[in-house]
């Protein structure tokens, strides 16, 4: 998929009608658990802006015009999952919060860093994202809220193959592609331990064992660092065989 493809693709899905929000057959525990869980991914959904305009200021192996105005459409469909949690988050009679300390550490680690660490970061946040939001939204009874989760979550698999694509466009040399690697990897686990232990309560919740959740996680892992191989790379593994 080229990045014109990726800009129409965003483009479409920005069409989209709010997906319909009704909560209904959870236990009170269930609402409480799932409540937190939801007030924090909806701050880590949001913040994205900066990024969008820090990517007209550089020049990077393999982007264009048509990349950036991909990648702007991408922080707009962000913006827009914050929203649709919002309004899930108001439906379980919850407040928005202001404050989440996972948020606030990924919120530091993209203001510190380079436009290309904080698109790392971004994936890692897309890989956590696809296994909670599939996780929870098979788990759900009903049908608003759960095809709510679902929707985000199928969102979240064309963002991750998003970020790959421009990170397999990075990996020009072998040498680019391990030191992408050591960088991916500490980076990801860390992320997926602390997601695992900050709603460990949600997915208790809703009988989700934390192994099946963790194997979900590093399954998604593994799939991006293989999809962010670049063609240097993959001729040398091809050459080896």
């Amino acid at each position: 998929m080229t990045w014109k493809k990726w800009k129409t693709h965003f483009e479409a899905n920005a069409k989209r009608p709010l997906p319909e929000v009704s909560v209904e057959g959870l236990s009170p525990a269930q609402r409480r658990a799932l409540l937190r869980s939801l007030q924090i991914f909806q701050i880590g959904e949001t913040g994205e802006g900066r990024i969008a305009h820090q990517i007209d200021q550089v020049t990077l192996p393999g982007i264009d015009a048509d990349y950036r105005a991909a990648l702007k459409l991408f922080v707009k469909e962000e913006g827009r999952h914050a929203g649709i949690l919002a309004r899930a988050v108001l439906a379980l009679d919850g407040q928005l919060l202001k404050h989440a300390w996972a948020a606030k550490a990924f919120t530091h680690a993209r203001q510190w860093v380079g436009v290309r660490f904080k698109l790392l970061v971004l994936l890692v946040a897309e890989v956590i994202g696809i296994a909670f939001y599939g996780l929870i939204s098979r788990a759900l009874p009903g049908r608003g809220l759960k095809a709510a989760l679902a929707q985000l979550c199928d969102d979240e698999e064309q963002h991750l193959r998003f970020h790959c694509q421009f990170f397999a466009a990075q990996a020009v040399n072998p040498l680019s592609h391990a030191l992408l690697r050591l960088a991916w990897w500490p980076l990801a686990l860390a992320a997926g331990l602390a997601v695992l232990w900050d709603h460990r309560a949600a997915l208790r919740g809703f009988h989700i064992g934390i192994g099946a959740a963790a194997g979900a996680m590093l399954q998604r892992v593994r799939e991006s660092a293989r999809l962010m191989q670049g063609p240097a790379t993959a001729r040398l593994r091809q050459a080896v065989r």
